[in-house]
């Protein structure tokens, strides 16, 4: 007789049972099988996307109630930042004295005996409705009765979902887990199949095809596709980042496997900064997880630096989010309270343009006419970030360290520079095979392509190179003397049009920063985002318009072009033996 089928979870796997039914029932008898087959999908944020928690020591020092170093979802924490001193900024946000704020439930690792480490990382309701037939490791809540139960909440704390900054990037993170592992047709994927990818901004070369529903069907067919997130502390080189998350993506793998899956890879989407680490991750010196890692979906990464790490340390961030993002006021306005943080960070002087980049993207001009431009050799390191006693040069030494921190300073600050170097040399030409790319390349949105220094039109300028900073509002306005000292004469300066403090030298230089350009996201230049398409290493590049960098998983377009890609990269995955 014909067998009734049906399956149930146990804890070697998925089992099958049945039972029989009478001859005459010549109906087929259907059993769904759940995959057994998994390809965990891996974000990683851009710089001050990941938490961090400091010391026990630090907290004490600061007498803070908790060891958050940086949470910006955390409203009370980004405000008491905003007001900080330099000092305060500094030791807060130490390389040396924090680490990523990971969920740890069973230390409670909160440096607060009243909150836990599930209220820490609390991330509401999670927007996601999947009911998955039998085991999966997908974020759905366990049925009443299962041993242990745990809800689809606390599935993405254990997913590193409250690791990172969940206002900013919850989004790409719920639809990525929603359309990669629905049984049945998304809108979101509606938007996708048979359209032109140049609709997103896709490059005629490398070119790329329209996604069929049937390519992609065939593509995710006997596999689940969780998300996770994984932080690293930003403030450290990415190149340390790496190797730490290089054991977490193993270790991840490896807990797949303990749970009976078949798991051999995974899938990387990055945010900025976390294209660097990626990079890192693959390479064999450093991460070496080529072979583990099946491709790499690249969003807005400043793939050779950005002027605008130069323009910040000098003269502080600008606004983004329309006001809304914390980040930039609570790293600094100015660039004393910039340099207190990212001076003394490896991670932060990565970002700066590397040799790659090229030269005469710093320019110091005088009505209009352009007097000296750096780097002429190709070397930033030497001929802007560690040239010491140039009033044009990244480091302003007495900005370095306001908390007076035993060894921090000038010369630590150019040895955290030539790590940097180092690391920029050493994934130059690093980027996956299985790579897609899409960036900000939006003339509307300027990018800091180069940083411009102007000169006083009304005053000599024949010795500008030699004369020293005598006033600096850290906020692009400087006044520059052959004695480097003040006195009571005012002069006023405006910055794009906005009133600046008056300053006060007579017979000064002032000097003012000129405003931004290039196309971009208001970030990351063009002229650095598209050395993945010059690389030629690429499968897909999508260059778009509309987005401010930090926002940029916001937009329609940025979210269908990595759909897309993700749907490409999974259709290339050929798993081992016959599971």
């Amino acid at each position: 007789m014909p067998s009734q089928l049906g399956i149930q979870a146990g804890e070697n796997g998925v089992k099958a049972g049945g039972c029989c039914t009478p001859k005459q029932d010549q109906i087929p008898q259907k059993m769904s099988v759940p995959p057994t087959k998994v390809l965990p999908i891996i974000f990683l944020p851009g710089i001050m996307g990941s938490n961090l928690r400091m010391s026990a020591k630090r907290q004490a020092l600061l007498t803070k109630s908790n060891n958050i170093a940086w949470r910006p979802d955390r409203t009370g924490e980004a405000l008491a930042m905003v007001n900080a001193t330099a000092a305060r900024r500094q030791l807060q946000l130490d390389p040396w004295e924090t680490e990523v704020d990971i969920y740890d439930p069973a230390t409670n690792s909160t440096g607060n005996s009243k909150e836990s480490a599930a209220q820490r990382h609390d991330l509401g309701t999670i927007r996601v409705s999947l009911n998955p037939e039998g085991k999966s490791p997908l974020l759905t809540d366990d049925p009443v009765g299962a041993p242990n139960p745990k809800t689809k909440e606390m599935k993405a704390k254990e997913r590193g979902w409250g690791e990172v900054y969940f206002g900013s990037y919850r989004g790409i993170l719920e639809i990525c887990e929603i359309a990669l592992n629905h049984s049945w047709l998304q809108s979101s994927w509606g938007r996708i199949f048979k359209t032109d990818p140049g609709e997103w901004g896709a490059v005629s070369s490398p070119a790329v095809k329209a996604l069929l529903e049937k390519e992609h069907k065939e593509a995710i067919k006997g596999c689940w596709f969780p998300v996770h997130a994984m932080g690293y502390n930003w403030l450290q080189s990415n190149g340390e980042s790496a190797k730490i998350l290089s054991r977490r993506i193993r270790d991840l793998i490896e807990k797949y496997i303990e749970q009976k899956y078949q798991c051999e890879k995974v899938i990387l989407i990055t945010h900025s900064m976390g294209g660097l680490v990626a990079r890192a991750l693959i390479h064999p010196q450093i991460g070496g997880l080529e072979s583990v890692v099946l491709g790499i979906v690249h969003g807005v990464m400043p793939a050779n630096g950005a002027p605008a790490a130069y323009k910040r340390m000098r003269c502080g961030f600008e606004e983004s989010f329309g006001g809304l993002d914390p980040a930039p006021k609570v790293l600094g306005n100015f660039g004393s309270e910039v340099t207190a943080v990212l001076g003394n960070s490896q991670g932060g002087l990565e970002l700066l343009p590397n040799k790659v980049y090229g030269n005469g993207w710093l320019e110091v001009r005088q009505n209009g006419v352009l007097l000296h431009s750096l780097p002429k050799g190709n070397n930033p390191y030497s001929e802007i970030y560690r040239l010491p006693g140039k009033w044009f040069n990244l480091l302003r030494e007495d900005w370095l360290n306001p908390a007076r921190v035993r060894g921090a300073g000038f010369k630590r600050t150019c040895d955290l520079l030539q790590g940097a170097e180092e690391f920029h040399d050493a994934i130059r030409d690093t980027y996956h095979p299985l790579s897609y790319a899409h960036y900000g390349a939006d003339p509307s949105r300027a990018s800091w392509e180069r940083v411009v220094w102007n000169l006083d039109k009304s005053r000599s300028s024949a010795n500008w190179q030699d004369l020293l900073i005598a006033s600096d509002n850290g906020h692009g306005v400087l006044e520059l003397s052959t004695t480097g000292e003040a006195s009571e004469v005012n002069i006023s300066f405006s910055i794009d049009g906005i009133a600046a403090a008056p300053v006060s030298i007579p017979g000064a230089l002032g000097v003012s920063l000129g405003k931004s350009s290039g196309a971009g996201d208001q970030t990351v230049p063009l002229r650095s985002a598209e050395n993945q398409l010059r690389s030629g290493k690429f499968k897909g590049i999508f260059q778009q318009r509309g987005y401010e960098h930090q926002a940029s998983y916001s937009d329609n377009n940025a979210v269908q072009s990595t759909l897309y890609s993700l749907s490409r990269i999974i259709a290339i995955m050929k798993w081992s033996g016959n599971a």
